[in-house]
């Protein structure tokens, strides 16, 4: 379940991400704060039953990733093969962090679920 937090935080970290740059009024701003609040309260959730450098370095890669394949595509920012390789690296070593980290995510859970702590 932790991995699904860390989803949710980094999708919901594209919008955020994303308003901060194009809010003009008071109801965009409330918009982008709240995007924030519940993109940080599935982090905080995720490292309830994972590493928080794990959930971290997932959380802003992925979010990073997103927010640059979506400049290049919506937002008219230029592309070059670099920036695409760069950006693979990043989705590479997230999907990385994730299979070595799933482990230690089951462990913790079984450990919660049979009252013997939870690190």
């Amino acid at each position: 379940m932790g991995w699904v937090y860390v989803f949710w935080a980094a999708i919901i970290e594209v919008f955020w991400v994303l308003g901060l740059k194009y809010s003009d009024n008071i109801w965009m701003w409330t918009g982008t704060v709240i995007a924030i609040i519940l993109s940080f309260y599935f982090v905080i959730k995720a490292c309830e039953v994972l590493p928080s450098g794990s959930v971290y370095a997932t959380f802003t890669g992925s979010g990073a990733a997103a927010i640059a394949i979506i400049d290049f595509t919506l937002l008219g920012e230029p592309f070059t093969l670099a920036k695409g390789l760069f950006i693979l690296v990043i989705i590479v070593g997230v999907v990385g962090i994730q299979l070595t980290t799933g482990a230690k995510e089951q462990k913790v859970e079984e450990s919660i679920a049979t009252g013997k702590g939870g690190a």
